[in-house]
């Protein structure tokens, strides 16, 4: 009953800061927001190592988490991409996640602290993002990983930047990634229109009016909308990008944008394998160990992920 009076409390809180849209309203959610996630989080899972640094980037320097598998290297090396709108989310919340892959793909693991909207808007969070991913590549000796075997992968707006970076290492002549894994990736941000914000956009989770919210913290201008690195999915062309494993949630407002990622990816000649998951709705990050739905997800995307960095 605690539990479930705290939730409701939060679920007040958020709509009416969400509704009244004062200035303040992603610092006070972040705080909150990132403190019931590590709360549902649950304990750390036991690694051999856990590292925190950070690089130079386009703005100031860009905070890592690196987590080291047991084993001696070279190892393949997983990047990965919190979720959180491009407003919430830190390294903290998605520790567990990044714990998990670790451990079950003996890969090493780099946790990307992006920057974060409404303060740095678009494309703050992708160039971030797309420089991390190039320093892992130019230090993957230095890192005990193997430079041929990177892959990159996010939840939620983590999705989101996933996508977006694959694209930006196809034109920007690199890195070279081996696979990307997006859950519940929002794709196309010009447009709210699809079937899944018409049947689930209120009363499942994530709403319609939420996603608004986040896009406005989040973009300059309606125009930002348009743009392949916000969505990939009007990207001219997504031919030549690494495989794909994407994962929605039946009840999710971003299920459709998900799906048809994976349309137009194989559409262009692009592997890429699609999984909807029902009765669940939209996750912004891993509930590691309290949905079974979760820990099949888990166990699919561990699984993809060590077929890529075993070919």
């Amino acid at each position: 009953m605690k539990r479930r009076a705290t939730y409701l409390t939060l679920s007040y809180l958020i709509v009416i800061l969400l509704t009244v849209g004062c200035s303040m309203t992603s610092s006070v959610l972040r705080v909150f927001i990132n403190a019931r996630a590590l709360r549902l989080e649950g304990p750390p899972l036991p690694i051999p190592q856990v590292e925190d640094i950070t690089i130079p980037g386009p703005g100031g320097e860009i905070p890592l988490r690196i987590y080291r598998p047991d084993g001696t290297g070279p190892f393949p090396l997983f990047i990965y991409l919190h979720g959180g709108g491009w407003v919430f989310g830190s390294l903290d919340r998605s520790d567990n996640v990044c714990r998990y892959f670790a451990n079950k793909v003996g890969c090493i693991v780099i946790s990307v602290d992006y920057r974060l909207a409404p303060k740095h808007k678009f494309p703050a969070a992708v160039e971030d993002a797309y420089c991390a991913t190039q320093w892992v590549a130019d230090n993957a000796r230095h890192l005990q990983g193997d430079p041929s075997r990177i892959a990159i992968g996010g939840a939620s707006a983590g999705g989101n930047l996933t996508a977006v970076v694959c694209l930006m290492a196809k034109e920007r002549s690199g890195p070279t990634l081996v696979f990307q894994l997006l859950a519940y990736p929002s794709t196309n941000l010009a447009t709210l229109e699809t079937a899944s914000y018409r049947d689930y956009g209120r009363g499942y989770g994530l709403g319609k009016s939420h996603v608004k919210w986040y896009l406005k913290q989040y973009l300059a201008n309606e125009e930002d909308s348009k743009n392949a690195y916000a969505s990939p999915l009007l990207a001219d062309s997504l031919s030549n990008l690494p495989p794909a494993l994407v994962f929605t949630g039946e009840y999710d407002v971003l299920r459709d944008d998900g799906e048809a990622y994976v349309k137009r990816l194989k559409r262009e000649g692009v592997s890429a394998r699609y999984i909807r998951y029902a009765s669940m709705g939209h996750m912004a990050h891993w509930r590691i160990g309290k949905d079974h739905q979760v820990g099949d997800a888990l166990n699919q995307a561990a699984f993809a992920l060590d077929h890529a960095f075993s070919q």
